[in-house]
């Protein structure tokens, strides 16, 4: 028998995410999806920018990311930003909903699509301001200079 190959592992990622909050632990989390979206999904067709995890009678769901259409899986465009929900365990469904209260935001960092089922990685966060977003861009460049000096001192 032949071996079945692997697919490349093609992880959606929302970098927006880390620059607008300040994120504290993630957790992973499965998602409710139909056939079409796993296999658009698989094939790195995604998108989790302006997406949000919102709380609604006591359950998780996925609002506002996208699922592209891929060549010959038809996606309507109601099916393409439908909510999603998301599956995870009471205690941590309970936690999620306590920092919720507590002012902070989940926020969707990556849906990864790796092993048999396709999890999404979420994260609680508080949302920065515009000096916050001014002050890690000038460390960050500030970090890249130290290196950039200490890498040419050698």
């Amino acid at each position: 028998m032949a071996k079945k190959k692997r697919n490349q592992t093609k992880s959606i990622q929302n970098r927006r995410a880390r620059h607008d909050y300040e994120l504290g632990d993630s957790l992973v989390v499965g998602l409710e999806l139909t056939g079409r979206e796993t296999k658009a999904l698989r094939m790195g067709q995604g998108s989790l920018r302006g997406a949000y995890v919102t709380v609604k009678d006591s359950e998780l769901y996925l609002l506002n990311s996208l699922v592209g259409q891929v060549a010959g899986i038809q996606l309507t465009e109601q099916e393409q930003t439908r909510t999603r929900k998301l599956l995870a365990k009471r205690r941590e469904i309970e936690a999620l909903i306590a920092a919720k209260q507590q002012g902070r935001t989940i926020v969707p960092t990556e849906v990864l699509t790796g092993g048999r089922f396709i999890k999404l990685r979420i994260a609680v966060g508080k949302g920065k301001k515009r000096w916050d977003k001014r002050q890690t861009l000038k460390k960050r460049e500030e970090q890249r200079e130290a290196n950039r000096a200490m890498k040419s001192a050698r």
